[in-house]
Order: structure tokens, then C-alpha cells, then sequence
């Protein structure tokens, strides 16, 4: 395989973990471990880093685009598995949701290995999908909410 094409799939592969990744960190804790325990997994790993909580610093910026500021510190929590394959996943999602943290790295594991699609299949697409459909359900509630102005000229000319 070209370098160049080898450097292709593997930015391909990097934005398509950064997607699973992102849906895993938005994810609800316990429809997380509702979809795990449907999707009937049971891997064999081993911890590279038992979940453990701690601390980040959130960062912002001032209307989008000014320079960056500290906002705060925010409660976070990491885990990184390996599979018996070999096969590595890691996680970080807010809070101090331990399990939510292991099952993410899982998940993150088993999407590199053939079990790829019976995980998106079962868990990230309901997540996906439930997301989409809150997202719908705010916009439509904000909608109802919108007032428009306009205004009336006078006959004074």
C-alpha cells in the first residue's frame, strides 16, 4: 500500500473514532449500559487503566473566536481497556460515571475489531438516533417559543 494511501484510510479511520468517540462521551451513563447489556458483549479484557476520576480544566473563548480563558475546573473520568486480541480502547467522559467510562472503552475497543458493526448497530446507532430526535424535540419546543417583530409606519410622511 502508497503511503499516501495508507495516510488516507488512516485519517479516515481517526475522524470516524472521533465520531463513535464523541456520540460515546454525549451519551447518557445507563442508556449506555441499557444498550451494553442488550447487545448481549462479553469481551475479554483486561484494564489498562482502571476507571478513575479526576479533574479538567475547561477552557473558553469570548464570542467564539477571542483569546482563550480558564472557565473552571470540571469532574471527568478516564478508563483505557485491552481486549484479549489486542485491540485498545480508551475513554474520557464527563462526570464521575465509572461505568459509562469502561463501557466506552470498550465500545471503542470492540469498533476496531469484526464485532464493529454489531456495535454500531446496537449501540451507536439508537444513541444516534435518540440524540437526533431530543435535538428535533428542542428545536421544535424553541420554535413555538418565537416571536417576530415588524413595524408599523406611520401616515406621517
Amino acid at each position: 500500500m502508497s503511503n499516501s494511501l495508507r495516510h488516507r484510510n488512516h485519517k479516515l479511520s481517526m475522524e470516524a473514532r472521533r465520531a463513535w468517540m464523541s456520540q460515546l462521551a454525549r451519551a447518557d451513563g445507563a442508556r449506555l449500559a441499557t444498550l451494553w447489556e442488550a447487545a448481549d458483549l462479553t469481551p475479554q479484557f483486561e484494564l489498562l487503566r482502571a476507571p478513575e476520576i479526576g479533574a479538567v480544566m475547561a477552557r473558553g473563548r469570548a464570542g467564539g473566536d477571542g483569546a482563550a480563558f480558564n472557565l473552571g475546573e470540571a469532574t471527568a473520568t478516564r478508563c483505557s481497556v485491552r481486549l484479549e486480541s489486542g485491540e485498545e480502547g480508551h475513554a474520557y467522559a464527563l462526570g464521575r460515571d465509572k461505568r459509562k467510562a469502561r463501557l466506552s472503552a470498550l465500545c471503542d475497543a470492540l469498533m476496531q475489531t469484526d464485532a464493529s458493526t454489531h456495535v454500531r448497530e446496537r449501540i451507536l446507532a439508537p444513541l444516534v438516533a435518540e440524540e437526533s430526535a431530543r435535538r428535533d424535540d428542542d428545536a421544535r419546543k424553541a420554535a413555538a417559543t418565537k416571536v417576530e417583530f415588524f413595524t408599523m409606519t406611520r401616515g406621517d410622511d
